[in-house]
């Protein structure tokens, strides 16, 4: 049993839920440009392992790395830190 490192984690946005028990998430990191010491955005979207089929797409929640699943997923879903309010009222009318 060898020493585990620490697992980076991130918190986004989920931009697709539509495979089954894989989401996609959108990631924001900001950061000053070395150059012209402007504030700039970027974003970057990762494949999520989601065991249970919870998120809906607009939920803000926390992931984190893991062994890779896939070919293109490496990280799982640890919690949803909040849903979208326009979309929780739609998934309840349709049931």
């Amino acid at each position: 049993m060898g020493v585990q490192a620490n697992k980076k984690t991130m918190t986004g946005v989920v931009v697709s839920n539509k495979m089954n028990k894989t989401l996609v998430v959108k990631v924001e990191r900001r950061f000053s440009h070395p150059v012209f010491k402007k504030v700039v955005k970027t974003t970057k979207k990762y494949k999520v392992h989601d065991e249970k089929n919870e998120c809906v797409q607009g939920d803000f929640i926390r992931i984190q790395e893991t062994r890779p699943l896939s070919k293109e997923k490496r990280w799982r879903l640890l919690g949803i830190i909040s849903r979208d309010k326009s979309l929780v009222g739609e998934k309840v009318e349709k049931i």
